[in-house]
């Protein structure tokens, strides 16, 4: 199964996530992630074996779930990827921690994951036309205080995630 570890928004700010999504469809295009699908990726872990889950699932455990806030305050686009995003500009402390801690975890029970630098942002688009320019948007105030274990479930009509575990503070 296809699994990964992200920041997993409520109800408001996956609305105004949306909303940007269709600021910047407006502009560049492409294919907007489904409003259900929002989230922001920290350890993505591609394929996993049925048998090795629970293993995923106690590494997970020795990171600890901190409350923290992430303001998404500027729109990105990525030209070699076509990809259209919402960032932040300033990582908190404390999702920089909750990163590390992951990560160290995965690597120490052998567990394997995409090691590439870690940039809090949330896909809105892909396949996206870069935009002349990125409109300004009013900042999303994100509280978390967890994080998600996420499986990929491809369907006809596309990917759907489906969280399997949860912390929480």
């Amino acid at each position: 199964m296809r699994l990964f570890f992200a920041l997993w928004p409520d109800d408001e700010v996956r609305a105004r996530l949306a909303h940007w999504s269709r600021e910047l469809h407006a502009l560049c295009g492409g294919r907007p992630t489904r409003p259900e699908n929002l989230h922001a990726t920290f350890a993505f872990l591609g394929s996993v074996d049925d048998a090795r889950v629970a293993e995923v699932e106690r590494a997970a455990q020795e990171a600890a779930p901190r409350r923290f806030t992430l303001i998404l305050d500027r729109p990105g686009y990525w030209k070699h990827n076509r990809i259209a995003w919402a960032g932040a500009s300033v990582v908190p402390p404390g999702l920089d921690v909750l990163v590390s801690e992951l990560r160290g975890a995965l690597a120490k029970s052998q567990i394997r994951f995409d090691a590439k630098s870690f940039v809090p942002h949330v896909t809105l688009l892909r396949e996206a036309r870069e935009p002349g320019a990125m409109p300004a948007f009013e900042p999303i105030e994100w509280r978390l205080d967890g994080f998600a274990l996420v499986q990929s479930v491809t369907l006809p009509q596309g990917s759907r995630y489906a969280i399997r575990k949860s912390w929480k503070v």
